[in-house]
């Protein structure tokens, strides 16, 4: 790889993530729309990759739309269909599939050939769940029911929780977990941090060098690693510099940026490792931080990609300032 090859140069699809990493909720991630279209510009195919299975493609696409990101329905991926393929490799042709969700997963399950039914009785043959805020007892009692006669199970996410407007609900993964309990069963599970759903977004776009692009270590970036796709974490969403320095191998991206405009910077540039003008030395308790002589103001994220080296190799995570440039960029991302 060139010093001056991009991370577009490097992959041949990018999987986005999409809230806080396009989108926060309704609002455009700033630069995300232009960056998304300086890849398609490039020829570089995206999906948009979400955990989320109560909606349907195309409403998807129109939320894109809403915030200034065209797309067609062929361009995103979503946990109910990988769930649904899940499901369909392992049943007959029309065989019966009850359905834990919306609508549209039902009809995700009527596309893949299955018959989607709401009522447990002999011949189903297999469980979808995906999120619904209708879920209540009476559809966790038919899941349970079909689930402890042996039919197979499939969730479409464990998200434990749901951001919403009033703070976090409880997602996919609760209802999951309730039919755990109930049940004794584990299900087949087939959205990120697993990898089902990141292979059907590659596979839709002939890639064989994806990048996963997002902003949770615990979803996008650990179904990242365990898939063996090279992965961005941008600082737009979730994630946050302390939680970086700390996170585990299986949630390690080997790149990391402020945000979607990296993807026209220098591959070499935005990877993770150590960084100019910055020097990081490991004294056993702390990571102590110097920046070189005659610098007054230099990147904070350039620095936190030499922490997050320096912390991955050494163990090391507490960090402190060594000069007055270190206090302030430490400061800018909250490690002050």
């Amino acid at each position: 790889m060139s010093d001056t090859a991009t991370l577009l140069d490097v992959c041949d699809a990018l999987l986005f993530d999409l809230d806080g990493t396009v989108y926060r909720g309704g609002e455009p991630v700033p630069g995300a729309a232009e960056a998304v279209a300086w890849a398609r510009g490039r020829g570089t195919p995206v999906r948009f990759v979400t955990n989320n299975a109560s909606k349907a493609p195309d409403a998807v696409v129109q939320h894109l739309a809403n915030v200034g990101v065209p797309a067609d329905d062929g361009e995103v991926s979503t946990s109910a269909q990988a769930g649904v393929r899940l499901l369909a490799d392992r049943l007959p042709a029309g065989a019966s599939a009850l359905v834990v969700g919306t609508e549209a997963l039902a009809d995700q399950v009527a596309a893949a050939g299955l018959k989607p039914v709401r009522t447990a009785d002999d011949s189903v043959a297999g469980v979808v769940q995906g999120h619904s805020p209708d879920t209540a007892w009476p559809v966790l009692a038919e899941a349970c029911l079909a689930i402890r006669a042996g039919a197979v199970w499939v969730a479409c996410n464990e998200d434990a929780t749901l951001p919403a407007e009033r703070g976090l609900l409880p997602g996919n993964g609760a209802m999951v977990a309730a039919l755990r309990a109930a049940t004794g069963a584990a299900p087949l599970v087939a959205g990120k941090p697993e990898t089902p759903l990141l292979r059907l977004a590659a596979d839709s776009a002939g890639s064989t060098r994806p990048l996963v692009v997002g902003d949770r270590l615990d979803t996008d970036i650990a179904g990242a690693v365990a898939a063996g796709m090279a992965s961005l974490a941008v600082l737009t969403g979730v994630v946050t510099p302390a939680a970086l320095l700390t996170a585990g191998p299986a949630e390690r991206p080997g790149y990391l940026a402020a945000d979607l405009a990296a993807l026209d910077e220098p591959a070499d540039r935005v990877a993770v490792g150590a960084q100019e003008p910055w020097h990081i030395d490991n004294g056993g308790d702390a990571l102590t931080v110097t920046a070189a002589a005659r610098t007054e103001h230099a990147d904070p994220v350039a620095l936190l990609r030499g922490l997050c080296d320096a912390a991955w190799r050494t163990g090391t995570t507490a960090v402190r300032s060594g000069d007055a440039t270190a206090r302030t960029a430490l400061a800018e991302l909250g490690l002050g």
